[in-house]
């Protein structure tokens, strides 16, 4: 089986591309790609480097690992939707000792740059994760997922209010290396996703990851109970692209030089250009994998070639373009209009 190689090469049939930057600065990192892959979606690599070399990606990012083993939830778990897909996992997983003996040694005898997800039901155990990575080598960045039901709050989700989001992102700092990158995961389920962002930096997170999934749920109207076993799952893939877009360049308007690494429906260059016009650092590419595994290295190129139509030289030019140029101006009925 040969695997996709990220390179300046043409696409099959097309003219060859001129060379020009393609590495990212994300949180204080310097990636050869801008394209990582997203939590959950390529478990540790380990599948996927059948048919990419992961070595080339920006990162890996990891499937979220709690402090112990989970099963996951009951099936059926997961469901297409119209552009995108429904699942209901249950970060299943092996726990952390496991994750860094088997797949975190992996990634690290491979030599690919990793950014370990974490996730837990508590701020104690984020904590506990993070202490235990400390004195992990191979580690490029920690992702947090904040998108967890904390159960010691009626299974309130941390990333919802900005003081149980803060309060986890100050427990992974005080335990982790002054010098580790710290990406927030952010949820795009709440009022105003900038006043979490906001609370994150304040609370030590180096960075942002916009966006995880939205909650949703389907119906099978032949049973007429919901599909998912678990009921609601999270919406992923295409679908949710524009609410992505429009977080990041939320984000990116408060917080002119904060590292957001972008996702949501990214599968094609072009997608993930617009996440980088919007103020994307990088970009994640996640539910495409599925029925593409190759996907990372092909949008790779896909996105060299946008960038290079459009006159840039680096992709760092790019970042945040679209904020430049006209003016956008507000306006009190929440619609936006382009200034002449």
């Amino acid at each position: 089986m040969t695997r996709a190689l990220i390179s300046h090469d043409p696409l099959p049939g097309d003219a060859p591309l001129p060379a020009i930057d393609m590495s990212a600065e994300l949180a204080g990192l310097r990636l050869p790609s801008p394209v990582l892959t997203a939590s959950g979606c390529a478990a540790a690599g380990r599948e996927l480097d059948q048919f990419v070399d992961i070595t080339e990606l920006g990162a890996i990012v990891t499937k979220s690992v709690k402090l112990n083993p989970q099963s996951g939830r009951p099936t059926p778990r997961m469901a297409e939707t119209p552009s995108g897909m429904l699942n209901s996992i249950g970060l299943q997983g092996p726990g952390i000792d496991r994750f860094i003996e088997h797949d975190l040694a992996w990634l690290v005898d491979r030599g690919a740059r990793t950014i370990v997800s974490i996730a837990g039901g508590s701020v104690d155990e984020y904590g506990k994760l993070a202490a235990r990575l400390r004195l992990t080598r191979g580690i490029s960045a920690i992702e947090v997922n904040i998108s967890c039901p904390n159960v010691e709050s009626r299974g309130q989700v941390f990333a919802c209010a900005p003081d149980s989001a803060a309060a986890v992102i100050q427990a992974v700092r005080r335990h982790s290396d002054p010098r580790m990158p710290i990406l927030a995961k952010l949820s795009p389920d709440v009022t105003d996703i900038v006043e979490i962002a906001g609370a994150v930096v304040r609370a030590g997170a180096t960075g942002v990851s916009v966006i995880n999934t939205l909650l949703g749920m389907v119906i099978d109207i032949d049973t007429m109970r919901p599909h998912l076993a678990g009921v609601t799952g999270g919406l992923s893939g295409p679908a949710i692209r524009p609410v992505a877009v429009r977080c990041v360049w939320q984000i990116r308007q408060a917080f002119p030089d904060l590292p957001i690494l972008g996702m949501g429906g990214i599968r094609s260059g072009r997608d993930a250009l617009e996440f980088v016009l919007a103020g994307a650092n990088a970009v994640s590419v996640g539910t495409a994998i599925f029925h593409d595994p190759s996907a990372p290295a092909r949008i790779h190129t896909e996105l060299h070639r946008a960038l290079v139509e459009r006159g840039f030289s680096s992709l760092s030019q790019a970042v945040s373009y679209a904020h430049r140029g006209p003016d956008v101006v507000e306006v009190d009925d929440g619609l936006d209009f382009i200034a002449e």
